[in-house]
C-alpha cells in the first residue's frame, strides 16, 4: 500500500515537472533525487539503533512534505535551487548521520545589541547571505507560518 502512494505521488511529481522543466533536463534530475531520498530514508541506519525507525520516517515524511511544496515551483532557476538544498542537506546527513538539519550560526554584529531596536537593511542582508543552503525551506516554512498566524 505504502509503495503504491509512492508511484502515484512520483507518476503526480512526473507530471508536473515534464509540463514545466522538460527541455531543461531538470525533470530527470528532480525525479532522480526523489527518489534517492525515499531510498535513503528507507535504508537509513541512525547512530543510535532506538532511533533508526524514527529518523527513516522523519527523512521519508520530509521528503514528501517538501517535494509537494515546491512541486509548482516553474522557474528552472529556483528548481536548481531547491535541488542544491536537497544534495546539500542528503550529504550532510551522510556525513553526520544526523538527518535534521543543522543550526545556523549567525555573524558577529549582525544582530540588534539593543533589545527592541529595529533591524537596518545592512544587517538583514547580511543575515540573508549568511544563511547556508541547506536551511532555505525551513525559513520559507516559518515565514508562511508567521503569515498565517497574522491573518
Amino acid at each position: 500500500m505504502k509503495q503504491s502512494s509512492d508511484f502515484l505521488f512520483l507518476s503526480v511529481l512526473e507530471e508536473v515537472f515534464h509540463s514545466l522543466v522538460m527541455s531543461s533536463g531538470l525533470r530527470l534530475q528532480v525525479l532522480a533525487m526523489y527518489r534517492r531520498l525515499l531510498r535513503v530514508g528507507r535504508r537509513w541506519q541512525a547512530k543510535v539503533p532506538e532511533q533508526t525507525a524514527t529518523e527513516r520516517a522523519y527523512i521519508t515524511e520530509e521528503t514528501k512534505k517538501l517535494f509537494r511544496q515546491n512541486a509548482g515551483v516553474s522557474d528552472a532557476e529556483q528548481v536548481r535551487q531547491h535541488l542544491l538544498e536537497a544534495e546539500t542537506r542528503l550529504t550532510m546527513a551522510e556525513h553526520y548521520r544526523i538527518p535534521y538539519p543543522r543550526p545556523v550560526n549567525l555573524p558577529a554584529r549582525s544582530f540588534a545589541p539593543k533589545e527592541g531596536k529595529k533591524k537596518g537593511k545592512a544587517i538583514e542582508k547580511l543575515n540573508e547571505r549568511s544563511k547556508p543552503v541547506y536551511v532555505k525551506s525551513i525559513d520559507e516554512e516559518l515565514k508562511m507560518k508567521k503569515d498565517r498566524e497574522r491573518s
